[in-house]
């Protein structure tokens, strides 16, 4: 089967789970065209991102003469589809979160996105997010009949399903999919009831390089990473106090953030107020074997996200035989089980993000390592990446029957 996945930014640091998807898909023998918006912003650093990115369209890379050559072939091969999404944009754009002007520059994309699919013969276009990617692909499918599906991750579609006008991308994509079970309850708030039977559960996967235990590399003190982007729903500037109130309770341990964004002047400021520097390693955006790498030289995995879909880095920590301590909200509780595979806290909750750290750092190594064995049987239960893609697959498949 000939398909294509639409992202505003691909390859990206944070969107290995896309990557993996597309290569687990092109292992089962189907062609798979990338197709992006422009470049991320952050620094490509892994090398299979790097591969990635030479495979991809990146449409604001182009020259202009040929998107204007591309936009002029569909407005000449479909008038009659334009107009039906002219018509479907100066419904849906007025009362969106970025505004009709914005909606036109989507239907500009759609119309180069539905160019590039003729030419390669594509039968199917999918996009993850349910933001701007799936506001294209509605647009493309409305031009030229095009098929599509979405995969949503959250949290931003849940904040603003109306202001993202989410019920109407559902409504005519062929199928929906969510990487959770608490998001696909969200996106039965929002779409029609006959549309929940479109709404499909395939969970993020994890190759087997995530099989093997990593090398453990001994360290003086414990260390504790936090994966993820620097962004405020991450809860780093929660963390920061919880390190702070341990340490001044006697505790030695090192606390390391893996990732970049926009909080981390903001983080590295408080951690200095704070005197938390000399136990703070920022490392930057680094790549897959590098995340492996800080995993194995630490006891446990910290993420106290105030708001989250299902974090793949959970999933990494958990398959690499590491604890994890994180918050009750959206898909974690389906992943971690309090005092088997880590420690579950109120989001938010600096006090209590306190006890569950204070208990690992007070746990044997013997109790650690046997939460850490729970936790990769438990993760390669719900995330092989073969069985995933397999599932997307035969949905794909089923579309197209």
């Amino acid at each position: 089967m000939r398909i294509a996945y639409f992202v505003s930014q691909y390859p990206a640091a944070s969107h290995s789970f896309i990557r993996r998807e597309i290569m687990a898909l092109e292992a089962r023998g189907h062609h798979l065209s990338r197709y992006a918006l422009t470049s991320p912003t952050e620094a490509v650093v892994d090398p299979e991102d790097r591969t990635e990115a030479q495979k991809t369209r990146q449409m604001l890379s182009e020259p202009l003469g040929r998107l204007l050559a591309g936009l002029l072939n569909t407005v000449i091969s479909y008038p009659f589809g334009l107009c039906r999404a002219l018509r479907l944009v100066l419904r849906i754009g007025p009362g969106s979160d970025r505004g009709l002007l914005r909606h036109f520059a989507y239907l500009a994309e759609a119309a180069i996105v539905v160019h590039w699919c003729r030419r390669e013969r594509i039968e199917h276009l999918h996009s993850h997010f349910g933001t701007n990617p799936a506001a294209v692909a509605l647009l493309a499918h409305t031009i030229a009949g095009l098929s599509y599906s979405f995969t949503v991750h959250g949290p931003d579609e849940f904040d603003k399903p109306e202001a993202i006008a989410l019920g109407v991308k559902i409504r005519h994509a062929a199928f929906v999919v969510a990487v959770s079970s608490f998001g696909r309850s969200q996106l039965m708030r929002w779409a029609e009831i006959s549309d929940w039977p479109k709404l499909k559960l395939v969970h993020c996967g994890l190759t087997a390089e995530f099989r093997a235990p990593p090398v453990r590399r001994e360290t003086d003190v414990p260390s504790i990473v936090c994966i993820g982007r620097l962004a405020p729903q991450k809860g780093h500037l929660i963390l920061l106090a919880a390190a702070h109130k341990l340490l001044e309770e006697g505790f030695r341990f090192r606390l390391i953030l893996a990732g970049d964004g926009p909080l981390r002047p903001h983080i590295e400021r408080h951690a200095a107020e704070l005197g938390l520097m000399p136990h703070l390693t920022i490392t930057g955006w680094i790549s897959g074997k590098q995340v492996i790498a800080e995993l194995a030289r630490a006891c446990a995995m910290v993420l106290p996200s105030v708001a989250e879909g299902l974090p793949v880095a959970i999933m990494e920590a958990m398959a690499l035989r590491r604890p994890v301590i994180s918050t009750f909200i959206a898909g974690i509780p389906e992943l971690v089980i309090p005092g088997v595979t880590g420690w579950l806290v109120p989001a938010g909750d600096v006090d209590a993000l306190v006890d569950a750290m204070r208990e690992l750092l007070n746990s044997d190594p013997a109790r650690l390592a046997e939460m850490g064995e729970a936790a990769h049987r438990r993760v390669f239960e719900r995330h092989t990446m073969e069985r995933e893609a397999a599932k997307l697959e035969a949905l794909l498949l089923e579309r197209h029957a």
